[in-house]
């Protein structure tokens, strides 16, 4: 049975990527910060596995790494996230910036740490980190964002060194945009709903090799600029 860790699991695109991945007959140990609220994700059916993980605390991180130190992982995917205000020049939030790097680009960092040896006894041996567009330096066309986007060109740089360090270890690595998602993050007014993404992503995961290591992919399996 393949077996994914997915941080963030409990909603929005890690919550869909939760029940797709149960739904094809994969053991899915979804993490999230508060379990016992976790009810849409206990709700799955099949080999769903919820772990408390605040992926900011590496005390946490590490018992659950402990707790699975048997446990081959095929997939690991860094989903957790979070959003700043939507700010522009003179007007960004300097004291969550921080907060929004230690999530958004540290938080992977420190999961692919935890459980290489775990990914590498797995048979995909793949991680996959979900990013955005808005950290393409050369799609920023619209400036602002100086918070968010700073964080997702950074986890970029993260995937791509991860996948230059890992590749003697046979470890694909990889960076999604998942597209703008109708979430709690991308608000009910995005182009695509949870389902669509996820939907595209696991096709594309599916297919993954170490010849797609350091990509960073849109979706649907396009390369984005950096």
């Amino acid at each position: 049975m393949p077996t994914t860790l997915i941080t963030g699991a409990n909603r929005g695109i890690g919550l869909e990527f939760a029940r797709a991945f149960a739904r094809e007959g994969w053991r899915v140990h979804g993490c999230c910060r508060h379990p016992e609220k976790a009810k849409a994700l206990k709700a799955i059916e099949g080999e769903v596995i919820c772990h408390r993980m605040d992926v900011t605390d590496g005390l946490q991180v590490a018992g659950v790494a402990r707790e699975l130190a048997d446990e081959p992982i095929d997939l690991l995917l860094n989903n957790a996230g979070v959003l700043e205000d939507r700010a522009g020049f003179g007007e960004t939030p300097f004291g969550e910036w921080e907060d929004v790097l230690r999530v958004n680009t540290i938080a992977p960092l420190r999961l692919a740490e935890r459980f290489v040896k775990h990914v590498v006894a797995g048979d995909r041996k793949l991680i996959v980190n979900i990013s955005s567009e808005l950290g393409s330096i050369a799609n920023n066309t619209g400036g602002g964002r100086y918070v968010y986007r700073s964080s997702k060109a950074a986890l970029n740089m993260v995937s791509k060194g991860l996948s230059i360090d890992l590749a003697p270890k046979g470890i694909t690595v990889v960076a999604f945009h998942p597209g703008w998602v109708q979430t709690d993050m991308g608000g009910p007014g995005a182009a695509l709903a949870p389902e669509e993404s996820v939907a595209a992503m696991c096709s594309v995961i599916a297919n993954l090799g170490p010849e797609d290591s350091g990509k960073f992919l849109n979706y649907d399996g396009t390369e984005l600029p950096w």
